[in-house]
C-alpha cells in the first residue's frame, strides 16, 4: 500500500505558475512509475503527465507539453508538477497516482492501470 498526498493547488491568474506535490508514504516510493491527472467540471479524467519509476522517462500530454514539468525526488518520496503558463482551460482537480511496476523506465498513461490514487488538489486559473 502506498498513501499520497497532494498539495500546491491554488487561485492563479493566466501566465502564472503552480507547483504541485504529491507525498507518499508507505512501501518504497522508487517501486513505482507515477502519473498525474485532471478532471475538471463535467469532464472525464484526462491524462496530464507520467514519469517512470527511475525517473528517467517522462511523458506529457500533448495539451501541456512545454508548460508542465514532472520530477520526482526519492530521498523525499515526492513527486512534483511543475506549471507554467497556465490557462483557464487548465482549471481542474488534479490527482497523482501510483502504479507498481517491475519496469524501471515504463510510462503509464492509462489511469485503469494505476492502483492508487490521491484525493486531489484543486487549481482554478482565472482569466
Amino acid at each position: 500500500q502506498v498513501q499520497l498526498v497532494e498539495s500546491g493547488g491554488g487561485l492563479v491568474q493566466a501566465g502564472g505558475s503552480l507547483r504541485l506535490s504529491c507525498a507518499a508514504s508507505g512501501r518504497t516510493f522508487s517501486s513505482y512509475a507515477m502519473g498525474w491527472f485532471r478532471q475538471a467540471p463535467g469532464k472525464e479524467r484526462e491524462f496530464v503527465t507520467a514519469i517512470s519509476r527511475s525517473g528517467v522517462n517522462t511523458y506529457y500530454a500533448d495539451s501541456v507539453k512545454g508548460r508542465f514539468t514532472i520530477s520526482r525526488d526519492h530521498a523525499k518520496n515526492t513527486v512534483y508538477l511543475q506549471m507554467n503558463s497556465l490557462k483557464p482551460e487548465d482549471t481542474a482537480v488534479y490527482y497523482c497516482a501510483a502504479d507498481s511496476t517491475l519496469y524501471p523506465y515504463t510510462i503509464i498513461i492509462v489511469p485503469n492501470e494505476y492502483d492508487f490514487w490521491g484525493q486531489g488538489t484543486q487549481v482554478t486559473v482565472s482569466s
